[in-house]
């Protein structure tokens, strides 16, 4: 499915052109619930609201992102908390509150994956107006960063973040369905930061930019960080995977980048690529006695109950730079000072 949404979406071309009247359909609605959301309440919530998203549909590396923020805040004193759709998800009551110990079944893949790679509060919910009443309400900290949630307009937000694939920039240009747009490229204007996940900005992407009134652009770049064994917690040093045949499981938006990580690491991988936020089945791993099985942190908190001796997962870091380290926080304070101003 990734490689056909590769071809109609990521390439110069538009084969959906015939799908234009559907685009702009989808372009007016969104723009009217945009209106409506800002209109139907007091935007102001007592504490700083960060929100990470992005205007493209698919993984753009949003999650890492959200996980490096939460550690520098807390590491310039902040409380944050964490909210979340909980995409994928289906709990019997909202507002849910995970941990790392949490069903990524109620709960979603990544709200699990977060809560237990940054060790704060996450708060699931799919209104998450309602997520920050709560975390307000038991006073969980004193700063609200929302994963993924730039198009949900009825929570408010005083810094956001839009975040690119490096190589896949804003694809052909076009909305849904005929492209990959969420928004348009104009709503780049009034984001605070725009980051570019990799390590190298393809000269399209910038052209893409191009007479947009959007702030710097920062570089944000994916470290392979542990590899973990899901039944143990052991760690191998990622020195073990050179040579190593490997059936790599990807159930994330864009899994090629996960594919390539494993092979720049000297993997000699079988790709098993599954549909975003899928629901794994002891059957999807299953591999050859000589194979070991790799998958994402996202997807492995769904397959702890039941992976087989040879699943491991490899975790990422994101790394960026310290011009993007000490604005991001200097805007975090500025609000906070309008805030109790």
């Amino acid at each position: 499915m990734s490689s056909l949404i590769d071809r109609l979406w990521y390439g110069d071309r538009r084969p959906l052109w015939f799908l234009a009247p559907l685009a702009w359909l989808y372009r007016n609605i969104a723009e009217a619930r945009r209106r409506a959301a800002w209109e139907a309440h007091d935007m102001a919530l007592p504490v700083p609201v960060v929100v990470v998203g992005n205007i493209t549909a698919g993984g753009t590396g949003k999650s890492p992102l959200t996980a490096w923020l939460v550690a520098e805040l807390v590491g310039a004193g902040w409380r944050p908390v964490i909210l979340s759709r909980g995409y994928g998800g289906k709990a019997d009551n909202y507002p849910m509150e995970v941990n790392a110990g949490s069903s990524a079944i109620e709960a979603g893949d990544e709200p699990v994956m977060l809560a237990a790679s940054t060790g704060c509060p996450v708060v699931v919910d799919p209104q998450r107006r309602r997520a920050a009443g709560y975390a307000l309400d038991r006073k969980l900290g004193n700063l609200l960063v929302c994963d993924d949630g730039l198009q949900h307009y009825k929570l408010p937000r005083d810094v956001e973040l839009s975040v690119f694939d490096a190589r896949r920039g804003i694809g052909n240009g076009a909305l849904i369905p005929v492209g990959p747009l969420r928004e348009p490229v104009s709503r780049l204007s009034s984001v605070d930061f725009v980051i570019v996940n990799g390590a190298d900005f393809a000269p399209e992407v910038m052209e893409s930019f191009e007479g947009i009134d959007h702030p710097a652009i920062y570089s944000m770049v994916l470290e392979p960080g542990r590899l973990i064994h899901l039944a143990t917690g052991e760690q191998k040093p990622l020195s073990g995977l050179r040579g190593q045949a490997v059936r790599a499981v990807a159930g994330i938006g864009n899994p090629s980048r996960f594919f390539d990580t494993l092979r720049n690491l000297g993997a000699e991988v079988t790709e098993v690529a599954f549909p975003d936020h899928h629901r794994f089945r002891p059957s999807d791993l299953s591999a050859g006695h000589d194979e070991m099985i790799v998958m994402t942190a996202k997807d492995a908190v769904k397959c702890r109950g039941f992976a087989p001796d040879n699943a491991w997962t490899l975790t990422v870091n994101a790394r960026l730079p310290d011009g993007f380290r000490d604005a991001f926080l200097e805007r975090i304070q500025q609000c906070s000072e309008q805030l109790t101003s």
